[in-house]
């Protein structure tokens, strides 16, 4: 009985253990990672949460769990990096962060995005709708559009296109300009609205 006793404990004992990454491979069904520890040097299934995924940089600190303390069937259950973790969090606050400090800050004043001078964009939407009570500002020196622009959509149905072309395109007739009750058309502007 104390032999059962002793093998029980020590499978408790190595059913947890700590390493570190030396490399990831991120394809096929789950992740596969390799990771070192004084004891060995092994590959291990890295389990994450539904909807999340990061590729864990080399000298990651990870979490190992040995089912049923066989050290033969690991799964890497948890993760850190500390040379590229995200500090200075309030309680409540929540971030997703990489290696080159982008990150998505959620905090109790707003949601902050982060981009550290690099591109964003948003792919294969049919629309996108940004619902904002009091305004929307871009601090940018150009705003571009590939394509027509409609304000007060809910009433108007003509586009800034539209707009300008009639613009650039009217005349209008001028009273009175010559002898008797004559009118007359003026050109049309010669500043156009491009």
């Amino acid at each position: 009985m104390n032999q059962n006793l002793k093998k029980a404990a020590v499978r408790i004992a190595g059913m947890l253990g700590i390493g570190r990454i030396t490399s990831q491979k991120d394809s096929g069904e789950i992740q596969q990672a390799q990771y070192q520890t004084p004891l060995e040097v092994a590959s291990a299934p890295r389990m994450a949460d539904f909807g999340f995924s990061s590729g864990l940089p080399v000298g990651t600190d990870v979490v190992i769990a040995f089912i049923g303390g066989d050290r033969s069937s690991p799964v890497i259950i948890a993760s850190n990096h500390q040379g590229y973790r995200r500090t200075g969090l309030n309680e409540g606050e929540t971030a997703i962060y990489n290696k080159w400090a982008m990150e998505v800050l959620l905090t109790e004043k707003g949601v902050f995005i982060d981009a550290k001078g690099k591109d964003v964009e948003v792919n294969n939407a049919t629309n996108v709708t940004i619902n904002a009570s009091e305004g929307i500002l871009a601090n940018t020196p150009v705003l571009k559009c590939t394509g027509d622009i409609i304000d007060n959509c809910e009433s108007n149905t003509r586009t800034l296109k539209e707009l300008r072309d009639a613009h650039n395109d009217h005349d209008h007739v001028v009273k009175n300009v010559q002898k008797g009750n004559d009118d007359a058309t003026s050109e049309k502007t010669e500043e156009q609205v491009k």
